[in-house]
């Protein structure tokens, strides 16, 4: 499962925050086998942004389940500052810590001048992974600097992208790959594709390990799902025009979202389970045939606290049969 820390409209993020604990143990209950939180920045519906300290949080509030970032904006920040963070959670909760890694900033410009980074960072990402696992792992740095929480944890690492740059380096190292096809859609056949084509074994891997994501919308009934998908796009689409939505009633965002220029947004849900149990089994199943993913990844694009945990609740039992 993927969690964001989705905050409302009129929404305390306090409020967001504590939610997230109750999803992760209705998640471990249910079967499911670890939940990631993104790094976002300057976005006020996200309150994920600090994905170790939250991590830290629901380990304490859980027990079995793994936790872990996805991911984590490597440019945004030093290999050795994510090694002893993400180290310190591997000791603190052995074998329940992931480590998913992204190349993307998480935010705009102004964002990675507050961050006090610049878009030239993201070209060290493949060097920065290499240095991350050294930290991580049981060999010295050529420069003999140790991450101390992290030196000998070998907290797993995974490769996040939505394009095929990500597919190329992850083949490359040898590391898994996870696609964000719940958001970016249109390349997911080719990077898996790529990805498996040009995998290389390594100390970590010898085969191929995919993950894809998807959205799921699940209720008791079929028209709660419907309404509640068409609620999701337009939360979507006011994100995008942020201030300028303000004045736009919902009919007004609907009327956008049938254009052309409604399109893009419209199709970053393209891959989205909605329904009741009955809907959501044969969907599932299909996207895994169709896809050949090792594992799926859920955001639950639902509102409300309780309809949400229902909506982890019915994805369990429809797998589970």
């Amino acid at each position: 499962m993927l969690d964001l820390a989705i905050t409302a409209p009129g929404q305390h993020i306090s409020d967001a925050l504590a939610a997230t604990v109750p999803a992760a143990q209705t998640a471990e209950r249910t079967g499911y086998h670890r939940v990631w939180y993104a790094e976002h920045h300057n976005m006020p519906s996200i309150a994920s942004s600090a994905t170790s300290v939250l991590i830290a949080h629901i380990a304490a509030h859980t027990n079995t389940i793994r936790l872990g970032a996805g991911g984590v904006m490597l440019p945004n920040h030093s290999p050795l500052t994510i090694a002893e963070q993400y180290g310190t959670l591997a000791e603190l909760h052995p074998g329940r810590i992931d480590l998913g890694l992204g190349r993307a900033p998480g935010g705009d410009q102004a964002m990675l001048a507050a961050l006090r980074r610049n878009p030239q960072d993201a070209e060290n990402f493949p060097t920065d992974i290499i240095e991350l696992q050294s930290y991580l792992g049981n060999r010295l740095p050529t420069d003999a600097v140790n991450a101390y929480p992290g030196r000998g944890t070998n907290v797993p690492l995974y490769i996040l992208g939505s394009s095929l740059f990500g597919a190329q380096l992850a083949a490359r190292l040898g590391l898994p790959y996870a696609f964000a096809s719940h958001f970016a859609p249109a390349a997911l056949h080719q990077a898996l594709n790529v990805y498996r084509e040009t995998f290389q074994p390594s100390e970590t891997l010898d085969a191929p390990y995919t993950i894809a994501a998807l959205n799921v919308i699940a209720g008791d009934t079929t028209t709660w799902a419907t309404h509640e998908m068409a609620r999701t796009q337009r939360q979507r689409l006011r994100g995008f025009l942020k201030n300028r939505a303000d004045d736009l009633t919902d009919a007004d965002i609907d009327t956008i979202l049938r254009s052309p220029h409604g399109d893009t947004i419209r199709d970053m849900m393209r891959y989205t389970a909605t329904g009741t149990i009955d809907d959501i089994r044969p969907y599932i199943t299909g996207f895994i045939q169709d896809t050949g993913a090792d594992e799926i990844i859920v955001a639950h694009a639902v509102s409300g606290l309780d309809e949400r945990l229902r909506s982890i609740e019915i994805l369990a039992e429809a797998l589970a049969e």
